[in-house]
């Protein structure tokens, strides 16, 4: 079967490798679509300390179950993992607190990841997915709409709230307005790119074009937003906190340059009250909450390319240049 192995870093290739049998407790699922996510390319990139050489890259996907060793699921199921191998037994997954498992397994860096045709994953790491929600939506769900969903939980997010979502064009950013909005929230959208921004106005209350945002939102609203979704970093992060209000939360997912550093104000901080709070992983039931959403609300996967497993480069490539809208899928 094709996959996508990372050899050492910095260095991938297009393998052939066997089809793996599934053990006690595990599952065999035919990858039908993988998801490119920046995490991916730093963990090329060799940010990730806890990589194993060599291992399959990718930790998103949808599929078939075609064989499974779990009663839980049986073939012909459609399933999409969460972004660990858990236990399923330990005291966070059994309080249901599956992304802080305490032997957790991140695909794609100590496991083989989803950037294959056929991958062997843990029952107790897997989802079903009802008939109501594409494969598009499926394979987004779990490190996007479930991982801000979490984190939107964490910060007590209420109806009527104003969210600005940076990087609003990117694969998280425009799905994090959609959720947002989904949850009963204004949003506003931020892209640094004029030609997103008529898309963005599809899903966003509002969109504002540039780096300099604060002004603008202190324009249209006075004491600041309630929450930002800062999904870029280090670039945007400065004008985020200054378009908080006094007591406004701050929900922090990305980080597009790992080697820049922020200088935090402290004394700002603490002046204005405002919360930082910092997600990366959604539980199964965060998953299974955005598919419910999914029947009641309208969530738009949006794609901007797909390519099959052997066009790896050219899909890095379109991740690297910024100028697409949405996701970019892989299909084994």
């Amino acid at each position: 079967m094709k996959s996508i192995v990372v050899t050492e870093r910095g260095k991938f290739n297009v393998m052939e490798l066997p089809k793996p049998v599934p053990g006690v407790g595990e599952v065999l699922v035919k990858i039908k679509y993988a998801a490119l996510c920046y995490r991916d390319l730093l963990q090329l990139r060799g940010y990730y300390p806890r990589m194993k050489y060599p291992v399959v890259l990718g930790h998103e996907a949808v599929g078939i179950v075609e064989e499974s060793n779990d009663a839980r699921f049986k073939p012909g199921d459609r399933v999409v993992p969460i972004l660990h191998s858990v236990d399923g037994a330990c005291d966070m997954c059994l309080r249901g607190e599956e992304a802080y498992c305490r032997s957790r397994l991140s695909f794609g860096e100590e496991i083989d990841g989803f950037f294959t045709e056929y991958a062997r994953v843990t029952g107790n790491s897997l989802v079903k997915v009802p008939d109501w929600v594409s494969d598009e939506l499926a394979v987004l769900t779990p490190c996007v709409l479930a991982m801000i969903h979490k984190g939107l939980r964490r910060i007590g997010l209420s109806i009527g709230e104003t969210v600005l979502v940076t990087g609003a064009g990117g694969g998280v950013g425009v799905h994090a307005i959609q959720l947002a909005k989904a949850m009963g929230a204004r949003v506003i959208a931020v892209t640094s790119h004029e030609e997103k921004a008529e898309v963005l106005g599809r899903f966003a209350d509002s969109v504002i074009v540039g780096s300099r945002f604060s002004e603008e939102v202190k324009r249209s609203i006075s004491d600041g937003v309630d929450v930002v979704i800062e999904t870029v970093g280090t670039p945007t992060i400065g004008e985020s906190l200054r378009s908080l209000r006094i007591g406004g939360r701050m929900l922090l997912v990305g980080n597009v340059n790992p080697d820049e550093s922020y200088q935090l104000r402290l004394g700002y901080v603490i002046l204005k009250d405002i919360t930082i709070v910092s997600n990366i992983a959604a539980n199964r039931s965060d998953v299974v909450s955005v598919f419910n959403m999914a029947r009641l609300s309208r969530l738009e996967p949006i794609v901007a390319a797909k390519y099959p497993l052997q066009d790896f480069g050219r899909a890095l490539n379109t991740l690297q240049s910024g100028s697409r809208i949405g996701k970019i899928l892989l299909a084994p």
